[in-house]
C-alpha cells in the first residue's frame, strides 16, 4: 500500500506514454517498452543508475527493444508537454462552461433536487434488486457512483453493476478477521481508535511494516478493513480518512506492480468516493513529483484529496493537524498520543465488530459456526475494546 499513490501516478503515465508513442510513431510494438520507461524514470530517481542496468537486462531477456535514453526522455517529455497543453485547454473550456451554465450559481436546494432526480433515474436504470444487493444500494450509494461518473447515469449504471457482480463473487462482507489476521500482525494497516474532525473513520497505513507476500491475502485484508471502516462511519458520513506513515519504507518493501494494479482496481471501481482525505507522512520526495504529474489526469477534487506532510515543513504539519485532534494523533505522526498498535487488542475489536456485520447483513452462518465451535466465543461477549 505504501507506493499506491505513486503507482497510481505511474499507471497513468504508462497509459499516457503508450497512447502518445503509438499515436506519433505508428508502432504498436513500442507499447511493450512503456512499463520500463516509467519504471526507469522512477527507479533512476530513487535507486540511481545501477537499477537502470537491471531494467535494460530485463528488456533484453524479454526481447524488448529498449530505445536510447535520449529517445525515452524525448518521448516522455513530449507526451507530458502535449497532455499538459491539452489539459489546460480542456480546463479552460470547462471553466468557461462552468461560468456560462452556472451563473447565477444554483442554490443548495436546486443541487439537492438535481441529485435526487439523478438518483431516481439510476434506480430505475438498475431495476429491481434483492438480498444484499438491495441492502448495499442505498440512496447514498447511488449518489457516490453518480459522483464518480460525473452524474452520467449510463456510466454510473455500468460501474455499479460491475461492483454488484464483484461483491456477489468476492463476498467482502463474509471475510472474517481470523482469515486475514496474520496480515495485520505488524500493524501495517488498521482502523484507528479515533476519528478526524469531520467524524470520519481513519485508516492508518504503515507500508514499512509489510510482512507478507501473498497478493490474495493482502487484498482480502485491505477489503476487510475498508468494509470495517465503512461499517463504523456515523450515519451522516460516507467517506474515510487515510494516514500513511512512510517511516521505515524502502524500495525493498514496495508493493509489486501487480498488487498495485489490483489495489487501484478495487479502490477505484468498487469503493468510489470513499476516500475523503489522505495524508502521506514523510514520503520520499519523488512521490510528490510524480503526483504533480498525475494531476493532468484527475479532476481537481480528487487531486486535492492527497496531501504530502514532511516533519520539517511546519505548514504541511499544521495542515494535517487541522484535520485531526493533536491529542489523538500518534507521536510518530506528529501528534501527542503515545498509544501504539496492539495486535491482540485490535483483533478483539475486529472480532467484536463482526457482530455488527451479522446484524447489518443478516444471519451469518460462518459467524454462528465459529461461536458454536467455541472459536473466540468469549471475545464476542466482551465490551468492545479501544483500538490501539
Amino acid at each position: 500500500m505504501g507506493g499506491f499513490f505513486l503507482l497510481f501516478a505511474q499507471a497513468n503515465l504508462v497509459a499516457l506514454c503508450e497512447q502518445w508513442i503509438v499515436g506519433h510513431t505508428g508502432n504498436a510494438a513500442c507499447g511493450a517498452t512503456i512499463v520500463f520507461i516509467v519504471t526507469y524514470s522512477f527507479n533512476l530517481a530513487v535507486l540511481g543508475n545501477a537499477n537502470f542496468i537491471g531494467l535494460r537486462n530485463q528488456c533484453q531477456q524479454l526481447k524488448v527493444v529498449f530505445p536510447p535514453i535520449s529517445q525515452l526522455a524525448s518521448w516522455l517529455g513530449a507526451a507530458i508537454k502535449e497532455e499538459s497543453a491539452c489539459f489546460q485547454v480542456k480546463e479552460s473550456s470547462a471553466a468557461m462552461f462552468h461560468r456560462r451554465t452556472n451563473s447565477p450559481q444554483p442554490d443548495h436546494e436546486s443541487s439537492e433536487l438535481y441529485a435526487e432526480s439523478k438518483i431516481k433515474e439510476l434506480k430505475s436504470a438498475i431495476g429491481p434488486l434483492s438480498g444484499r444487493s438491495l441492502m448495499y444500494c442505498t440512496d447514498a450509494c447511488f449518489k457516490r457512483y453518480l459522483e464518480a461518473r460525473n452524474w452520467n447515469v449510463d456510466k454510473s449504471k455500468k460501474m455499479l453493476e460491475e461492483t454488484l457482480r464483484w461483491r456477489s463473487t468476492y463476498k467482502p462482507e463474509e471475510i472474517r478477521w481470523h482469515e486475514v489476521a496474520m496480515e495485520g500482525e505488524t500493524g501495517k494497516l488498521y482502523r484507528a481508535g479515533f476519528r478526524d474532525r469531520q467524524g470520519r473513520s481513519v485508516l492508518i497505513l504503515r507500508p514499512g511494516m509489510q510482512n507478507t507476500t501473498s497478493m490474495e491475502n493482502q487484498m482480502r485484508h485491505l477489503v476487510y478493513l475498508l468494509e470495517n471502516a465503512m461499517l463504523n462511519l456515523p450515519p451522516d458520513q460516507e467517506q474515510m480518512a487515510w494516514l500513511i506513515d512512510f517511516t521505515g519504507w524502502s524500495i525493498t518493501n514496495n508493493v509489486p506492480l501487480k498488487s498495485a494494479r489490483e489495489t487501484i482496481n478495487i479502490l477505484q471501481n468498487h469503493y468510489p468516493e470513499r476516500l475523503g482525505i489522505a495524508f502521506l507522512y514523510n514520503p520520499p520526495r519523488v512521490f510528490e513529483a510524480f503526483w504533480k504529474i498525475v494531476k493532468y489526469f484527475l479532476d481537481n477534487k480528487t487531486f486535492q484529496k492527497v496531501k504530502f506532510v514532511y516533519p520539517k515543513n511546519k505548514d504541511s504539519v499544521e495542515l494535517m493537524k487541522s484535520y485531526f485532534d493533536e491529542e489523538n494523533l500518534p507521536k510518530e505522526l506528529g501528534g501527542k498520543s503515545t498509544m501504539t498498535y496492539n495486535h491482540e487488542e485490535f483483533s478483539k475489536l475486529m472480532v467484536h465488530d463482526e457482530l455488527k456485520y451479522a446484524a447489518f447483513w443478516g444471519s451469518d452462518e460462518k459467524l454462528s459456526n465459529l461461536i458454536a465451535n467455541g472459536h473466540s466465543a468469549a471475545v464476542y461477549n466482551e465490551t468492545p475494546p479501544e483500538a490501539r
